[in-house]
Parts: C-alpha cells; structure tokens; sequence
C-alpha cells in the first residue's frame, strides 16, 4: 500500500468516476485504475463498485476511505 494509491482511491470516491479522478490527479487512468485494482488485489477487497454509474463506494471501501484520509491528511 502507497500513499499514492489512497490518494487515487480519495480522488475516485471524491468524483465517482476513473476517468474524472485521473485528470485531477495529472495521472492516465489506466495508471490510475491499474494502482486502485492493485490496492484492491493487496487487501483483498473491493474498494468500489463499478458495475453502476456513477460508480460506488463498496461498505468496506468507505471504512478504507475514511482511514485514507486519515493517512494522507
């Protein structure tokens, strides 16, 4: 886990969308998702739903948001 990928988890529960959330990050988003799915993958968890648009913050993503925030601010 890297501060990097919770600030791409923060920018992508703040806006609700990969694409959004990469450009406000200065980042590709297929780097972007690539560094979320790799959080995701490491904890085992899914952080978000992303069968729905806009997508979701899953139950367990927003515990994992909420202690990301803590982390990085």
């Amino acid at each position: 886990m890297t501060i990097t990928q919770l600030q791409y988890v923060l920018a992508v529960a703040e806006y609700q969308n990969f694409t959004l959330a990469a450009e406000k990050s200065f980042v590709t988003q297929p780097t972007l998702s690539m560094q979320v799915q790799k959080l995701e993958d490491e904890l085992d968890v899914r952080i978000f739903d992303r069968s729905k648009k806009p997508i979701s913050i899953t139950e367990a993503g927003k515990k994992i948001v909420a202690q990301a925030k803590n982390i990085v601010n």
